[in-house]
């Protein structure tokens, strides 16, 4: 065999080994999830045993609910409409702080309204081992799906760049305050805040309404919509449907918060360390 044909023949099998085990990790990803609903969908037919909630969201949280969801679509219309360049620090910090009045806004209510937010977030009763290896484990299980999203989307839709505007500032910032500020926010504000919204809040009033699927189609349809990038819309989408499953397993809502953490917190140490992610 010619020396060119073996050097050929040596690199296919290691080729063939990597596409393989790709595969079988977004198999197995993909059997994890769908045992998770599948526990979801047994559970809730044979609730003996099972500790819900004393009170469930009613009517005033539906209202707030579409309060929030109007403000959402308005504020989606409004970034979509200012370029991209216009994000700065500024812009970021305004939006932290608009959130968290939002956040403030709506715990209030529901403390008025004598909402145990513990037992329905499902903070107690989970050790922060649990919570974190829970959490690491089913992210990475989540990864293959969001990835393999994002391929497909680029190939059938050619959108451009993925990342995300603040993805794009972090890359391009030159000082250490400015990074720093978007390390905190993206690795423990964000995660808190939008979980908060998304899963807590808008998930289990419209599970409410109108059941546990629409209920995980429509919060990450929202959580996706909210970030303003069509480029990584669907990837996003995957991701919020994740966080969702997540929440509706395990019973808390701190799981899906660890998840959005790393995941931020994985997506930054790869763009300020990229000659160890590039391959």
């Amino acid at each position: 065999m010619p020396f060119a044909s073996l050097l050929a023949a040596s690199g296919a099998a290691p080729s063939i080994a990597v596409n393989f085990l790709s595969l079988l990790y977004v198999l197995v990803s993909a059997y994890v999830y769908i045992s998770l609903i599948h526990q979801i969908s047994a559970r809730t037919s044979n609730p003996v045993g099972t500790d819900a909630p004393a009170r469930i969201f009613g009517l005033p949280e539906a209202i707030l609910a579409a309060v929030l969801i109007l403000f959402l679509l308005l504020n989606i219309g409004a970034s979509i409409s200012r370029p991209s360049n216009d994000f700065s620090a500024p812009n970021l910090l305004g939006n932290f702080l608009l959130m968290i009045f939002v956040v403030l806004a709506i715990v209030t209510f529901l403390q008025l309204r004598r909402f145990d937010l513990a037992s329905l977030g499902g903070f107690s009763g989970i050790s922060f081992t649990r919570t974190l290896s829970t959490g690491a484990i089913l992210l990475f299980f989540a990864y293959p799906l969001i990835l393999w999203s994002d391929i497909i989307t680029q190939r059938l839709f050619r959108s451009g760049s993925s990342k995300q505007n603040i993805v794009e500032f972090f890359s391009g910032s030159r000082t250490i305050d400015q990074r720093i500020m978007i390390i905190v926010f993206a690795a423990a504000v964000a995660p808190v805040i939008e979980e908060f919204l998304f899963r807590f809040f808008l998930y289990n009033v419209i599970k409410r309404y109108f059941g546990r699927l629409l209920g995980v189609i429509l919060s990450a349809l929202l959580f996706a919509a909210a970030h303003a990038h069509f480029p990584s819309f669907v990837p996003l989408f995957v991701l919020g449907s994740c966080f969702a499953i997540a929440y509706e397993w395990s019973g808390s809502i701190l799981v899906a918060m660890t998840m959005h953490s790393l995941f931020n917190s994985v997506t930054l140490t790869a763009l300020a360390f990229p000659e160890i992610f590039s391959p």
